[in-house]
């Protein structure tokens, strides 16, 4: 396809109960490796375009575990730094039916956030690339994490390229104060800019009215209000948003909204309900995946949205961090085939 994305995060060692277990049940965990970038990059590498995955890992055998499970999807690695003194981890308990799941993090200190910008040479980096996509997620990790994120951003503009992020607030890594101070700096950089209800209210300030999605309940007309606040505020060549209704932790209504800055048209796709949900932590990833590469693609914004919609439905069904799905088994459900029938 002749077209290159470069992410840029945290990868992480991520630690799960086993079968819905809670941490004080658990006399085992299930490993496996992912975060926010990582998991996009992986996506895009089986959906046919060239990744490469910018981060720093401890020289020592988790680091090299972490940078393999990257290897092994496709992704690139040849910009990842070898410093630091460990990997991040975090622990994650799956929730079922109305019992929430649950993650709590050990990363502080991690490789990532403490490496200094200066490691990377961003000019070299972005030389030959299209897209570059980040999240709120590293910017979050420390001050020095956020100021790798804004040079990163500075020498992708410089070259060209397209810039996507994806707002994802953790309340447990930052407070809204301290996201909006961040965020919104780097907000000037942005082409494209994905995020939920959540993420647009905590990150950079802007409500949906008449929204709450804990009753499963959602009000179009104060997206697109917020929308149009974000372009006339950024200038986002397209805003998109995904829009999850939880019914409970195994029952999820999914669709999503977008609109182009221009034009200023916006489109809200198909709803998936997605039960019983397997894993749900990467489904966001997905989704801005599934969007970018249907841009990437060249698809006219509606198509691409419901490919990343599609996407991230099927990633629910999937155990792990990060989405394996093909092409061809996202569009077999935009064609309308929800079925789960054999494939024989």
């Amino acid at each position: 396809m002749g077209k290159k994305v470069i992410t840029l995060g945290e990868i992480m060692l991520r630690l799960s109960t086993p079968n819905n277990e809670r941490f004080i049940q658990a006399d085992e965990f299930d490993v496996c490796y992912g975060g926010g970038e990582a998991n996009v990059a992986v996506s895009l590498s089986n959906f046919g375009y060239e990744t490469e995955y910018v981060t720093a890992v401890p020289n020592q055998q988790i680091g090299e575990s972490a940078v393999a499970a990257l290897r092994k999807y496709g992704v690139g690695t040849k910009y990842i730094e070898r410093c630091g003194d460990r990997l991040g981890i975090y622990f994650l308990e799956t929730g079922s039916a109305m019992r929430a799941s649950n993650v709590i993090y050990d990363r502080a200190g991690s490789s990532i956030a403490t490496v200094s910008a200066d490691k990377f040479d961003f000019d070299r980096i972005f030389a030959d690339a299209d897209w570059f996509h980040f999240t709120g997620i590293t910017p979050a990790i420390s001050d020095s994490a956020a100021k790798l994120a804004k040079e990163a951003c500075i020498a992708a503009k410089k070259a060209g390229v397209t810039i996507s992020c994806d707002l994802n607030f953790r309340k447990k890594l930052w407070t809204s104060e301290k996201a909006k101070q961040v965020m919104t700096d780097l907000m000037q950089y942005v082409d494209v800019c994905i995020g939920n209800e959540e993420d647009a209210d905590k990150v950079l300030g802007f409500k949906a009215n008449n929204t709450d999605v804990t009753k499963g309940e959602l009000n179009l007309a104060g997206y697109e209000d917020v929308f149009n606040q974000m372009v006339d505020t950024f200038g986002f060549k397209y805003v998109v948003s995904s829009l999850r209704q939880s019914v409970s932790a195994s029952n999820n209504g999914w669709s999503a909204c977008i609109m182009d800055g221009q034009t200023r048209e916006f489109y809200h796709s198909k709803t998936y309900s997605i039960t019983p949900i397997v894993d749900r932590v990467g489904g966001g990833d997905s989704f801005a995946a599934g969007v970018i590469c249907g841009l990437l693609d060249e698809r006219d914004m509606k198509t691409a949205l419901e490919f990343g919609v599609a996407a991230s439905a099927l990633k629910h069904t999937i155990p792990g961090d990060f989405n394996y799905v093909t092409r061809a088994e996202v569009e077999n459900l935009m064609g309308g085939d929800g079925s789960g029938r054999v494939q024989r």
